[in-house]
C-alpha cells in the first residue's frame, strides 16, 4: 500500500451478507494497526438502520463525495465498491466478471484529491447463494430507484427456504472460501497525464482487476475449499 491517501477500487459480492470488507478489515488491522485507518464508502440506507453506530465504528461512512474527498486529503485509505449494489447482486453466472455497471464516479474522486488508485479483487463471496438475477425490473416496479435509490432485488436460491428475495426469507450461507488480492497502485496522472478521460482510466482498472480475478478463478477448483 502507498505512503498517504489512496482509494481502493474493489469488485463488491455476497448479496445480502457482503464479507468482502470484513474478511478484508481483519487482515488491514493485522498488517497497520489501529493507527493506519481504512474507510469504506457504503449505501446511505445502511445508516437509517439499528446498526449505523456500529457501522460508523468499524470504518463505513455514507456514500458522498464530499466525505470521500476530506478522507483521501487527510491522508486515510478509502474503499469503494463503483458497482454497488448492481455488482454486489450480480448472478452466480456472472460470479468471476468485473462490472461497475458504467460508473466512473469513482476516477474522478481519485483524480480530485490527487490520491493514486489501489485495484483490489475478492473471489469466493458470491458462492455463499445460487444467484440468480438481479431483480432490477422488481426493483423499478416497487419504485425502490426513486424511493430508496436501490436499483436492484437480488433473487437467491439457498437453504433451507429455497428462494429468496433481498434476504428474505434468510437463508444460511453456503460455506466459501474467500481469498483477496491487492494489485498494484496506480497512478493516475503518471499514467494518463494531467487530464485523464475517466472512460479510459475506469477501461484500464477495470482490465487490471478482471485479469486478476481470471487468474484466481483458473486456480480455483471447489467453492468451499477453494
Amino acid at each position: 500500500m502507498p505512503e498517504g491517501g489512496s482509494l481502493i477500487v474493489s469488485n463488491h459480492s455476497g448479496g445480502t451478507l457482503t464479507m468482502d470488507f470484513p474478511v478484508f478489515l481483519v487482515d488491514w488491522c493485522a498488517r497497520f494497526g489501529l493507527e493506519r485507518p481504512c474507510f469504506l464508502l457504503s449505501h446511505a440506507v445502511l445508516f437509517r438502520t439499528p446498526l449505523a453506530e456500529w457501522l460508523r465504528g468499524i470504518g463505513l461512512v455514507p456514500a458522498h463525495r464530499d466525505a470521500a474527498h476530506t478522507i483521501l486529503t487527510s491522508g486515510a485509505t478509502l474503499m469503494v465498491f463503483p458497482g454497488g449494489d448492481y455488482d454486489v447482486s450480480r448472478p452466480s453466472t456472472s460470479a468471476n466478471t468485473i462490472d461497475f455497471d458504467g460508473r466512473v464516479g469513482y476516477v474522478r474522486t481519485a483524480l480530485k484529491a490527487d490520491v493514486p488508485i489501489v485495484p483490489m479483487v475478492s473471489i469466493g463471496g458470491q458462492e455463499s447463494q445460487v444467484y440468480l438475477t438481479r431483480g432490477a425490473t422488481l426493483a423499478r416496479w416497487m419504485r425502490l430507484p426513486q424511493l430508496a435509490r436501490i436499483a436492484t432485488l437480488p433473487i437467491t436460491f439457498g437453504f433451507p427456504w429455497g428462494p429468496s428475495v433481498l434476504g428474505l426469507p434468510p437463508n444460511i450461507p453456503f460455506p466459501t472460501k474467500i481469498i483477496t488480492q491487492v494489485l498494484e497502485p496506480v497512478d493516475l496522472r503518471a499514467e494518463f497525464g494531467d487530464d485523464p478521460d475517466s472512460q479510459i482510466v475506469d477501461s484500464h482498472i477495470r482490465k487490471l482487476m478482471q485479469s486478476a480475478l481470471d487468474e484466481m478463478a483458473r486456480k480455483r477448483r471447489f467453492p468451499v475449499l477453494g
